[in-house]
């Protein structure tokens, strides 16, 4: 399994939970050693995005891909 695939297989085990706060997140790519994400509903503009992406969906990234630098949460 490729780092990429990696990365998906965390956010495909996280996503229930992020649903379940009436969220969703898609992975959009892994570059540079970053993963960039995309939030979506309640999570889009909820005040504990920070948390979110940096304690819960980055360390769980980090259990799998121990070089990850960081997640980036982007605006399309």
């Amino acid at each position: 399994m490729n780092e990429e695939e990696k990365i998906i297989n965390v956010i495909n085990n996280i996503k229930p939970y992020i649903n379940s706060d009436g969220g969703d997140i898609e992975f959009i790519k892994y570059e540079d050693k970053y993963v960039y994400i995309k939030l979506h509903g309640a999570c889009a503009g909820c005040g504990l995005v920070d948390y979110t992406i940096n304690d819960v969906i980055y360390n769980a990234i980090l259990d799998e891909i121990n070089d990850c630098k960081g997640v980036i949460n982007i605006d399309l």
